[in-house]
């Protein structure tokens, strides 16, 4: 069994831009807690008052399968054990499992702490004694451990045989600088297994990029216990990333840490904690990332479409991703039949000219247009080709006036449209020309249409195709719509950002009325 303990919270909450709240806190120690992690590194109780009222809540939370872990370091070098402030935090925040760190590379001794190396020891031993005598689960994390081996092997082990002389549960061997290479953390622990009897667990920095790789040539060595973040989170450039340690070491070591309907959970937890985040998702994210297991290349499609192990490592749906075909001008006739067939339209599809769909797609694409992340205009655009598809309005003219007086700026949108046969035409305010135009698009639809009030827009994103033409270039909106029940996304491509904004504003409009779920 190999455990999974998360820092989360403490770890990755240092990395820059990122603030949890108590509330953010304890939402996604529920979320972890039904994850299967085993242990929850809460934060440092006596560090900051947030923390402190972290530990005080969670005694509420009715976990299932998690410890929560107080986290903190080794006492005062001139403080007694019983009388240091940070020790008797750990003991208030009154967690099952206590996690202290000390230093185990001689250079933190004599100018961090500015002590002796037998003093350090000292340290170490009063620390996670006391700590054991309370009744607590005692997690030592040797700080700086490969760092501290490289220069002095003697003495970086030496830090670890009085903590298990004392008692600690489990040994950590810290990577915290992140600089060291998987051979040599593998050459490391095979050396520490000599001397150390305990448990062994591995607590990875990203500095090179190695930390997932480090993380399971440790496994691989013999720890039993994983530390790291969701997503990777963490100072610097994080910490190992347990969205992609916890999949490799089940499917591809065929070690066991989560349970399999666990191990489904680990998509949305990713996307849920990147939300508490206030963090965009990173798509291309093994695993995880909503690119993981898409396909654009014809050939590949057409590969997958016959064994998805030809061009996938594992089953997506084993993490709680899913596989996506992407629709481009790489695309082949794999794509497009599988795209319609996906989307569940209900079209026939020996009826359907495949050949002229994708050249039309490609010529569009070649313009501009990118119907990867604009599903609804390629849903309007196959139906349109097939003529089982009519606008529910027609715009037949529009026009956006941007006035400044006295500093004010202000911009009114106007709109003729056809409905049936009955024209509309009416004029609005907005918060810029684009909210302008769409405030007069609503407005003139809504006697039509009462429904539209529904339809929200979402997010709005604008992209300059070539740079080098400056003000002149060509530019792709992309905008994303919900109803409350439906969400779908929409393009349109021009050198006049308005132009392109209107394209995208109108196919939102027409698929929300046509064909979004109510």
């Amino acid at each position: 069994m190999i455990y999974v303990y998360d820092t989360t919270l403490r770890d990755g909450a240092q990395r820059e831009g990122i603030s949890f709240s108590v509330e953010d806190k304890l939402k996604i120690t529920t979320r972890l807690d039904e994850l299967g992690v085993h242990y929850i590194e809460g934060g440092w109780p006596g560090s900051n008052p947030k923390d402190a009222a972290y530990f005080n809540k969670a005694k509420d939370l009715k976990l299932k399968n998690a410890r929560i872990v107080a986290f903190g370091s080794t006492r005062r070098t001139d403080k007694v054990v019983s009388e240091d402030a940070n020790i008797r935090a750990l003991l208030e925040a009154d967690t099952p499992s206590i996690a202290i760190f000390g230093k185990s590379w001689g250079l933190h001794v004599t100018e961090v702490l500015h002590t002796t190396l037998e003093e350090n020891l000292k340290l170490i031993s009063d620390s996670v004694g006391y700590v054991k005598s309370k009744g607590k689960e005692v997690i030592f994390d040797a700080e700086h451990f490969f760092d501290g081996f490289k220069e002095n092997p003697q003495y970086a082990i030496a830090t670890l045989k009085v903590a298990q002389e004392q008692g600690a549960d489990w040994i950590v061997l810290c990577d915290t600088n992140g600089g060291n290479l998987p051979n040599f953390i593998a050459d490391c622990i095979e050396e520490v297994k000599k001397y150390i009897t305990a448990p062994l667990g591995i607590h990875a920095h990203n500095d090179s990029d190695l930390a997932v790789a480090n993380t399971i040539v440790a496994v691989q060595k013999g720890a039993t216990q994983i530390q790291g973040t969701i997503n990777g989170y963490g100072e610097r450039c994080g910490n190992a990333n347990l969205c992609s340690c916890i999949p490799i070491i089940q499917l591809k070591l065929n070690l066991k840490c989560l349970s399999d309907e666990s191990l489904k959970k680990l998509f949305e937890v990713s996307h849920y904690v990147d939300d508490i985040a206030n963090n965009p998702p990173v798509d291309w994210q093994p695993f995880v990332g909503s690119y993981a297991f898409a396909h654009k290349g014809g050939i590949h499609v057409n590969a997958i479409l016959k064994n998805p192990l030809t061009y996938e490592h594992i089953n997506p749906e084993l993490v709680g991703n899913r596989r996506r075909i992407l629709v481009s001008e790489l695309s082949g006739k794999s794509n497009i039949l599988y795209k319609i067939q996906e989307l569940g339209l209900d079209i026939d599809l020996s009826s359907l000219n495949v050949s002229n769909l994708l050249e039309k797609i490609k010529q569009l694409e070649y313009q501009g247009y990118e119907f990867e992340g604009a599903e609804a205009s390629f849903e309007l655009l196959v139906k349109e080709m097939l003529g089982i598809y009519k606008p529910p309005f027609e715009v037949k003219g529009f026009r956006v006036f941007i006035d400044k007086i006295d500093d004010k700026v202000t911009c009114e949108g106007t709109v003729k449209i056809n409905v049936d046969g009955t024209l509309e035409h009416t004029a609005s305010e907005g918060n810029g020309p684009v909210d302008a135009l769409d405030t007069a698009l609503r407005k003139a639809l809504t006697k039509f249409f009462p429904k539209i009030s529904a339809i929200k827009l979402t997010d709005y994103k604008v992209r300059v195709l070539e740079g080098s033409q400056g003000t002149s270039a060509t530019v792709r909106v992309l905008i994303e719509s919900t109803n409350g029940k439906s969400t779908w996304s929409t393009v349109g491509v021009s050198p006049n950002i308005l132009e392109a904004s209107y394209q995208a504003l109108v196919d939102s409009l027409a698929y929300g009325l046509s064909f979004a779920n109510d």
